[in-house]
């Protein structure tokens, strides 16, 4: 479905991604994980349109879409949920719902979708008419989400969903991820934390200082110490 080679991006002379390989089949749930500063927002920032490679190939579904309009990205089956939720504020969590649909020309199946989100998430009917403000990280966070749901992708890319979130709302977080995935929705998920990441993917990348340094099943990764080296780097290790 999506198949990244020697991915590189700049900003200015800096080098956030060099040489970056990723793959995510259809219906999978794939993570990048790596330390803070890694490139990892940088990698779906620039699938998504918001930032165009030095170099590289991306390409979805078998089309080329690196430097592609953001919107005609979104349009074309891609929906991002970026770091920090971004949601508005100040518009209730139904206006952030709409805004979520404004992609789509079918109305009828829109509203359709609307009351199966609302049924994923029912805090959200609950405060359907609150503002988004007032809702607490988490529930924003599933605000997020939705809204993204609703632009009907067929990859959804979420940057770090556990950030800032209390572990009784994360697990709350990752269940709705891992119903979503198993409904058969590919997941290309970011996150600094791997504490949960075996529990839901099918495989994972490590990625230190812009580069992968590491790819393999989620179950090959369930034992031994391979995922922690790679990401602390060996002068991690309790032993260097």
């Amino acid at each position: 479905m999506l198949n990244i080679t020697d991915l590189t991006v700049r900003y200015g002379k800096l080098t956030a991604l060099d040489g970056v390989d990723i793959r995510v089949d259809a219906g999978e749930a794939v993570f990048v994980v790596g330390p803070n500063g890694a490139g990892k927002s940088t990698l779906l920032k620039t699938i998504a349109g918001l930032l165009r490679p030095a170099g590289g190939q991306v390409a979805f579904e078998g089309r080329a879409i690196a430097g592609g309009a953001p919107e005609a990205l979104c349009r074309g089956g891609l929906s991002l949920v970026p770091e920090g939720r971004h949601i508005f504020r100040t518009l209730t969590v139904e206006e952030n719902l709409s805004v979520g649909m404004m992609i789509r020309r079918d109305k009828a199946e829109a509203k359709a979708d609307l009351e199966q989100v609302l049924g994923l998430f029912p805090i959200l009917r609950e405060r359907f008419r609150g503002i988004a403000g007032n809702l607490s990280g988490g529930e924003q966070q599933q605000l997020a989400i939705a809204r993204a749901l609703l632009q009907r992708p067929r990859l959804l890319m979420i940057d770090e969903p556990s950030l800032g979130l209390a572990p009784l709302v994360i697990e709350g977080v990752y269940a709705s991820l891992r119903e979503l995935n198993a409904g058969g929705l590919t997941l290309l998920v970011v996150e600094q934390s791997t504490a949960r990441v075996l529990d839901l993917a099918s495989r994972v990348y490590v990625i230190r200082s812009g580069k992968v340094v590491l790819t393999d099943s989620a179950e090959a990764l369930a034992t031994g110490d391979a995922m922690e080296e790679a990401y602390f780097g060996y002068a991690g290790r309790a032993d260097a």
